[in-house]
C-alpha cells in the first residue's frame, strides 16, 4: 500500500476539504486513486492538482470521506492507483462545466484559454471560482444565491459551443445528462467524467458498470460518441448493494 504525506488541509466549504502533498507520482488529469482508511473503507478520489504540489479534494458523504477530510499535516493518506483514463488535453480554447465537488477533477485543465461554468444548488456548492479568469467565468445556482439563477445549461445558451476545441464536464450525473442532451446535436468535441459507485477500482466488482463499460477501467472519462451508445447514462445506476435503480 502506497501513501502520500499530507502537507496542508484546506477547508473549501462546510463539507469539502482539499489535502495537498508533494510527490513525484505521474498523473493524467481525470485519473483517480482508491484512498484507504484503515478499518473503514476504500473510496475513489480524483486529483484537483497534478503539478509539483498535488492535491485531492474530498466531499464528506460517509465515514471514510469524513476521516480523510480530517487529515493533518504529516498524516499519511494511503492509496492504490492512479487508475482510469484521464482527459485528452488540448492547447486551445476549452470550456469546463463542473458542478459541486465534481469540478475538482477539472481543475488541472484550467489555463488562460479556459472558459468555466460552475453550477451548484446554492452558493455553498460553488468551488474554485478564484482559479478562473473572472471575465471567462459563469456561475449558476439553482436558488440564485450566487451568480445567475438556473442550471448549467442556462449558461450554455449564451455561449457558442463550436467555438471551443474541447468541452469537459464533471458533476452529478443528472447535470451531465442535461449537458449531453444540449450538445448532442452540435458539432463539438466533449468529454464527460462519470461518477459511479466503486468498490475496487480495477474492474472486479462491476458496481460501476454502465452498458457494459466499467467506469473504473474504461473511464472515468468518456467521449460524446461513447455516451451516445450508453442508454443507461442519466437513467439508472447500481447501488453499493448491487441493486439497479432509476435516477
Amino acid at each position: 500500500m502506497k501513501y502520500f504525506t499530507v502537507m496542508e488541509n484546506i477547508k473549501e466549504s462546510k463539507n469539502v476539504n482539499t489535502v495537498t502533498f508533494n510527490d513525484d507520482i505521474s498523473i493524467i488529469p481525470g485519473q483517480f486513486i482508491m484512498a484507504w482508511v484503515p478499518g473503514v473503507n476504500e473510496i475513489p478520489l480524483s486529483f484537483s492538482s497534478v503539478s509539483d504540489r498535488k492535491s485531492i479534494t474530498i466531499k464528506i458523504y460517509g465515514e471514510a470521506s469524513a476521516q480523510l477530510a480530517k487529515l493533518n499535516k504529516g498524516d499519511k493518506l494511503f492509496y492504490e492507483g492512479p487508475y482510469g483514463n484521464g482527459y485528452s488535453t488540448v492547447r486551445g480554447k476549452k470550456l469546463i462545466i463542473g458542478a459541486g465537488s465534481g469540478i475538482a477533477s477539472l481543475m488541472p485543465l484550467v489555463d488562460q484559454h479556459t472558459t468555466g461554468i460552475i453550477s451548484g444548488k446554492t452558493a455553498d456548492d460553488i468551488l474554485f471560482e478564484k482559479r478562473f479568469d473572472k471575465n471567462k467565468l459563469h456561475i449558476v445556482t439553482d436558488d440564485g444565491s450566487k451568480g445567475t439563477k438556473g442550471f448549467a445549461t442556462s449558461a450554455l445558451e449564451n455561449l457558442d459551443m463550436e467555438d471551443f476545441e474541447m468541452i469537459y464536464v464533471c458533476g452529478p450525473e443528472i447535470m451531465m445528462k442535461s449537458v449531453f442532451d444540449y450538445v448532442n446535436d452540435k458539432n463539438v468535441n466533449c468529454q464527460f467524467s462519470l461518477e459511479r459507485s466503486m468498490k475496487c477500482g480495477i474492474g472486479l466488482c462491476d458496481s460501476c458498470s454502465v452498458n457494459g463499460y466499467q467506469v473504473c477501467r474504461d473511464g472515468p472519462v468518456f467521449s460524446l460518441d461513447q455516451l451516445r451508445t450508453m442508454d443507461e447514462f442519466g437513467r439508472t445506476r447500481i447501488t453499493t448493494s448491487g441493486r439497479r435503480i432509476f435516477f
